[in-house]
């Protein structure tokens, strides 16, 4: 694969007329890794690496990614979720029921479970995932055959195990959740939330078509007839996969196809009265005017315009967000961009505050690392506030 890759970079750069000095001084990426891809001397790049490469060689991203980029899951996170692993398989502890579950009480605990998962609460979460897993088993095999109420239910708790595999980079599960959870959902709209959950998975392994792909399907298919009729739920449906459609592009190198996107979810958004829509089978799915503004900050750092980001990042200072991992996220653009405009004392306020707010999960962000590391290589020495934040997000030595 390395080599195919570091063959494929040349070619195109030969294509287009450059040396190797030229085509860093074009992309800013540095000719010695440009050399190293080329040699076949590294499997896989970044992809915000390939996106500059690609932009300076006027080709897609995804014409330079051969091989998903996609890191290997942590062993505290395969333990900590192994038991949830074997229940989503149908293998559960040989505990006996207490009394046998009812719908009304397995929805009841993922209400409670729900806040957990929102709240980035992932150690407190685990187990509680395996008797919700076994009890919707349970209930799905003696429901009437016209029944869908505990198909729907675990349909939800399946999309919660789906998430939390690809935020621990377990790809393989996610998408067997995924598969799972799509055959429990009992229409288009339900399934929505399970299809951006499979762009999600796709964007961070870096399979950028694939993720378009699934995206634009899935947004033609949910497209009202009529904006004016169309309700809450099927604009936030749609104004969702838009959303994965957009972010999908601006990370392969289609700027107009990204923007057009956002666009269109301009218009969802804005025919969404009375603030973000929380969708109730979306897990991670409020949309919305906001959502569409933080699309805007995350698609400007993408194609670094870090001023744009900032900007966007004061007008919703302040903004009462319903879902924390998305709006966590969009706090993340903004310390990139400070990052990036040398405003390193207002990026660590923010990491610090995302830190306070949501620690575990941002331990499992790459983006910060990166955050960190930029900071980092920009300083002859690191005061402790830096150090003691890299060693939270497990930044490499």
């Amino acid at each position: 694969m390395g080599a195919q890759l570091g063959d494929r970079l040349r070619n195109i750069r030969k294509r287009r007329g450059l040396t190797q000095r030229e085509l860093a001084d074009r992309s800013g990426v540095s000719v010695q890794l440009i050399q190293l891809l080329e040699q076949g001397g590294q499997e896989t790049t970044r992809t915000e690496t390939a996106r500059k490469l690609a932009t300076a060689l006027r080709v897609e991203t995804s014409a330079l990614i051969v091989k998903p980029d996609s890191a290997d899951p942590e062993t505290t996170d395969v333990e900590l979720w192994a038991e949830v692993r074997q229940a989503l398989a149908g293998i559960y502890p040989a505990d006996e029921f207490a009394e046998p579950p009812t719908v009304g009480g397995v929805d009841a605990t993922f209400a409670e479970a729900k806040p957990l998962f929102r709240g980035g609460q992932f150690i407190e979460l685990a187990p509680t995932l395996v008797p919700m897993l076994r009890d919707a088993d349970y209930l799905v095999s003696v429901a009437d055959s016209g029944n869908t109420d505990a198909r729907r239910l675990r349909s939800r708790i399946r999309q919660m195990v789906a998430w939390q595999m690809c935020l621990t980079w377990q790809f393989d599960v996610a998408d067997h959740a995924i598969a799972l959870a799509l055959d429990d959902a009992p229409d288009i709209r339900t399934a929505a939330p399970l299809a951006d959950a499979d762009c999600w998975r796709w964007i961070r392994q870096g399979d950028l078509a694939k993720a378009r792909e699934v995206a634009t399907r899935w947004a033609d298919d949910l497209e009202p007839r009529r904006i004016s009729k169309a309700s809450r739920e099927d604009l936030a449906s749609w104004g969702l996969m838009l959303q994965r459609v957009s972010t999908a592009a601006i990370r392969d190198n289609r700027p107009g196809e990204a923007e057009d996107a956002l666009a269109f979810a301009r218009v969802a958004g804005m025919a969404i009265r009375h603030g973000e829509h929380d969708s109730k089978d979306g897990l991670l799915h409020a949309f919305g005017p906001v959502t569409v503004q933080m699309l805007a900050a995350e698609n400007a750092m993408v194609v670094d315009k870090p001023e744009a980001t900032l900007a966007i990042g004061a007008k919703l200072a302040g903004v009462k967000y319903p879902l924390p991992w998305p709006w966590q996220r969009h706090r993340l653009d903004v310390a990139a961009a400070h990052a990036a405009m040398r405003q390193y004392p207002e990026a660590l306020t923010v990491l610090q505050q995302i830190r306070r707010e949501l620690p575990e999960w941002l331990v499992k962000q790459r983006f910060a690392r990166d955050i960190l590391v930029g900071i980092i290589e920009k300083r002859r020495t690191l005061t402790p506030e830096i150090r003691e934040l890299a060693d939270f997000v497990n930044v490499p030595y």
